[in-house]
């Protein structure tokens, strides 16, 4: 077929694009601004286009947008006056996932690590992941395999059409409430759902909801892990650990990456051996924007990560924390941007506890995310941390430079860890691209 992607640009719908392209259809795009991920799409011989635009609707069978895509965007419209059926992300989702044996990972933490941990460990096998594996330098990998690997996403539901043969669930900790009308019983339904549509069910044995499942599930919990410990292995931090007697070490540091896996290893062991598992996890060298050293010289290193949710931030802060002190450093930099303003005061109170191993806060201006602006007093409800607010930042070799309103340099930071938790466009200003 030919399938045209509305908002192809996105880490999500990317994946599916690629994916489709390899199963030979013709594949084309659009999105609203240039990226490096839309050059990278280019280079794979995909046509895209930029903006959206109705003249991008031409003879196409199918047409595929993205969840944020509204009702008045010119090519939905050109495609339903040409009578081409269009298609949400979540609608097409089983075009993709309905001929394959399917190893579903979903969760509100963990999950693109997990995903990407049981995509390294299984070589052979199809994936499409929320992220960009530093394995085989994509979001997706084309294999002739019953098997995909699946980063399923549970922020429109669309996690219980991921078609699971192995469902992994890495936490249900209550996110994108939005969409589930912030009605809980409606959110752990969707999960239960889930779980009871795979043949095999993998989940995180520590969660308050999946102890509470009567059906069966392989449970996993971090205190099946034994002697954990950190190391620095061919200058790679190194979470190594002991697991039904089997010693396994995975790229990055902290017991939830001990956690995630586990979870992997557990379900990876009902395709493949122990053994083999031990040896392939290796091959994993985390993903782009996960705990992802950008510098790492004497005195100073440089970390973007994504975490924007306060679990996450709090779990990888601490994970900094180890790793600066294993090279020699004292002083850790958490650079903050607040993504979307409903996530900021749903989660008020943990934001502001999971920087209490910070020994510096700066906090950047919320990433809005197609939000309306809300008034949220930073200075005060943060007092506690001094922190520092800056417009954007300038990254410069060894250095940090914080920009104000104005365009005024008002601080480098040049010496220390400096980690930067954002899903906006800090990962951008980090790497200097903006």
């Amino acid at each position: 077929m030919k399938i045209h992607f509305v908002g192809i640009g996105g880490i999500g719908l990317s994946g599916l694009a690629r994916y489709m392209q390899k199963k030979s259809h013709e594949i084309t795009g659009s999105d609203i601004a240039e990226t490096k991920l839309i050059d990278s799409l280019r280079k794979e011989g995909i046509k895209i286009d930029i903006p959206h635009s109705a003249e991008n609707i031409k003879n196409q069978d199918l047409v595929v947008h993205t969840a944020v895509a509204k009702k008045d965007n010119p090519e939905l419209v050109a495609a339903k006056k040409r009578g081409i059926k269009t298609l949400s992300r979540r609608e097409f989702l089983p075009y993709v996932v309905k001929d394959k044996k399917v190893i579903s990972v979903c969760g509100a933490h963990g999950k693109s690590t997990t995903s990407a941990i049981l995509a390294s460990i299984l070589p052979e096998t199809n994936a499409i992941i929320g992220a960009e594996s530093k394995d085989f330098h994509s979001n997706m990998r084309y294999k002739n395999s019953d098997y995909l690997v699946f980063e399923a996403d549970e922020s429109d539901g669309s996690f219980i059409d991921s078609n699971p043969y192995i469902a992994v669930v890495t936490n249900t900790e209550p996110e994108h409430m939005e969409y589930y009308e912030h009605n809980l019983e409606k959110f752990y339904s969707h999960y239960e759902e889930f779980l009871k549509k795979a043949e095999i069910r993998v989940a995180n044995g520590d969660d308050d909801f999946i102890k509470t499942l009567d059906i069966p599930i392989k449970k996993v919990s971090i205190n099946d892990a034994k002697n954990i410990r950190y190391e620095i292995i061919q200058n790679k931090p190194k979470t190594v650990f002991e697991y039904k007697g089997f010693d396994f070490e995975v790229y990055g540091f902290g017991e939830h990456l001990v956690l995630d896996a586990m979870l992997a290893i557990e379900a990876a062991n009902e395709l493949i051996s122990m053994e083999e598992i031990q040896n392939n996890i290796k091959n994993f060298q985390g993903i782009k924007k996960r705990f992802d050293i950008l510098q790492n010289s004497e005195g100073f290193i440089l970390i973007d990560d994504y975490g924007h949710h306060p679990t996450e931030i709090k779990a990888t802060l601490h994970s900094a924390k180890i790793f600066a002190k294993l090279n020699g450093i004292d002083k850790v930099t958490a650079i903050w941007q607040p993504h979307k303003y409903s996530r900021t005061i749903d989660n008020l109170d943990a934001f502001i506890e999971c920087f209490n191993e910070a020994d510096e806060l700066v906090i950047l201006p919320v990433w809005e995310a197609g939000e309306k602006p809300v008034k949220i007093d930073f200075e005060t409800l943060f007092a506690k941390h001094n922190p520092i607010f800056a417009k954007r930042l300038i990254a410069n070799s060894n250095n940090i430079m914080l920009i104000n309103k104005a365009g005024e340099n008002i601080k480098d930071i040049n010496e220390g860890l400096i980690i930067g938790f954002g899903a906006g466009d800090i990962t951008y200003q980090l790497r200097g691209i903006i």
